[in-house]
């Protein structure tokens, strides 16, 4: 890699780490939630359920538990990304998904299925 490149680098690194740290102040002692992003195709929405389930424990979406229904693709995908952003420790990068979710200040709890 040339000096060039690795000054860029460098200094892509620094305004992401200056920027990131502005949206955590933004929500200091805010919580928030990681979700789905509404414009995310299907493919997209399996995969990273897939992902997130295989890292976390998903047993909240099944069948009978508070956040099976809607029983459709936005939600349980919404639902696990938020489950991992949670467990990774809520750090911006954790809720990218390939640039398919979206973090948020706005509790997405509804009725018994609470976001954690």
């Amino acid at each position: 890699m040339s000096p060039m490149a690795k000054e860029v680098l460098t200094l892509f690194f620094l305004l992401l780490s200056f920027f990131s740290g502005e949206i955590l102040k933004l929500a200091d002692g805010q919580k928030t939630w990681c979700v789905a992003k509404p414009s995310s195709d299907e493919t997209t929405l399996k995969q990273n359920l897939n992902y997130a389930c295989s890292n976390v424990d998903c047993s909240i979406l099944r069948e009978g538990c508070p956040c099976f229904s809607p029983n459709n693709l936005m939600n349980h995908a919404s639902i696990s990304m938020n489950l991992y952003y949670q467990s990774k420790g809520r750090n911006p990068w954790n809720c990218h998904f390939g640039n398919s979710a979206i973090v948020v200040l706005t509790d997405p709890s509804y009725g018994s299925c609470i976001y954690a």
